[in-house]
């Protein structure tokens, strides 16, 4: 997709999350998504339901957590790859993260 196009749907989808939050409340209109994205961790470590309610819900907190956690993990390996990168093309390397000269 051509870069321009992307950055003019960016601004779209930008106009739209705007316009929506100055008319609804923003709570209000994610509340169902936010249940169904916590109640999939509970499904994760419950899927036949055996657990009792507390265990179950003490089990989910420990699953969310890894979960952000994980993506928090992913996100700084991913900066210092780009990091690396940015680096070796001002220096002006052809090597990729990884690779030896």
């Amino acid at each position: 997709m051509p870069r321009n196009r992307e950055s003019e749907l960016s601004k779209l989808g930008r106009l739209g999350a705007h316009s929506l939050h100055a008319k609804y409340d923003s709570k209000k209109t994610s509340e169902a998504g936010r249940q169904a994205f916590l109640r999939s961790f509970e499904d994760q470590v419950d899927p036949d339901g055996i657990l009792d309610l507390t265990e179950r819900a003490r089990r989910a907190v420990h699953l969310r957590k890894a979960h952000f956690i994980r993506l928090a993990l992913l996100s700084v390996q991913k900066r210092r790859e780009r990091r690396i990168t940015a680096s070796d093309q001002a220096n002006g390397s052809s090597c990729s993260p990884g690779e030896s000269q």
